[in-house]
């Protein structure tokens, strides 16, 4: 079977790329009448699991919506907070990863971060760059308009100094100038907490993803519950335009 029937056919293989929108921790903490600081730290162990899953069970990209540059708006403590557990679990966690040949990689706009928090993204980039595992993409102050924009500001300067003809900025072009430009689109997005939508999270490379909502809030997404996701995954019809008696069609004559 050809790499493009694979992917119009329900798949028994587990998604290339998981990206997730993990939330629901401030609820999870103010359920339980604690701080919403105890639910982001609740949240990190959740992320743990979630990340050995993927890890052993050869998922190539997991994406995690960390911090979205519309984060800024919360309370200035909770940010605060928030930007001291960043700092203390990459100082945690980054030899851990390394030790399980996990790639680190940090999506987003650094320049408003501390000097000592970019200095500790930079460190866990170059630590793990040679690793061959997972790619763990972490999105930080991250948000896809902005990540089109700065795509667009890319091509825009090729155009004017002469690098690109404007008649060949089409959607690779558009793609390659992407924080995520060498990896591979989303095959399995979702989001924890309850909430509809992506807010604008990979807004680009969401237009061929699947897409699964689940009530349950982020400190309790597990193992088991991400499997539940990859296993409604495994029972979608991928069509990319075809009609589905064409897709059957393809794969019957494979």
């Amino acid at each position: 079977m050809s790499a493009d029937a694979s992917t119009s056919l329900p798949s028994e293989s587990n998604p290339r790329h998981i990206a997730i929108i993990m939330d629901g921790n401030g609820r999870w903490a103010q359920k339980r009448m604690m701080p919403r600081a105890m639910g982001h730290k609740a949240g990190v162990k959740a992320v743990r699991a979630i990340v050995d899953y993927c890890a052993r069970h050869n998922i190539e990209v997991l994406t995690l919506f960390a911090f979205s540059s519309e984060n800024w708006r919360r309370p200035v403590e909770e940010v605060s907070m928030l930007m001291s557990l960043f700092i203390s679990t990459l100082q945690k966690e980054i030899n851990k990863l390394d030790k399980n040949n996990v790639r680190v990689r940090f999506i987003g706009d650094r320049v408003a971060f501390s000097e000592q928090l970019r200095t500790k993204i930079t460190e866990g980039e170059t630590q793990t760059q040679n690793n061959t595992g997972l790619t763990l993409v972490v999105a930080a102050n991250y948000g896809g308009r902005w990540d089109l924009s700065q795509a667009f500001q890319k091509i825009a300067g090729k155009v004017s100094g002469g690098e690109l003809l404007i008649q060949n900025v089409d959607e690779q072009c558009i793609s390659q100038h992407l924080s995520t430009a060498d990896l591979p689109e989303p095959d399995l997005f979702i989001r924890t907490g309850g909430e509809q939508r992506v807010s604008n999270f990979l807004l680009w490379q969401l237009a061929y993803t699947e897409l699964y909502f689940t009530p349950t809030l982020w400190p309790d997404f597990n193992q088991k519950a991400l499997e539940e996701a990859i296993n409604s995954f495994k029972t979608r019809q991928r069509r990319f335009g075809h009609t589905g008696e064409q897709v059957l069609n393809k794969a019957i004559t494979l």
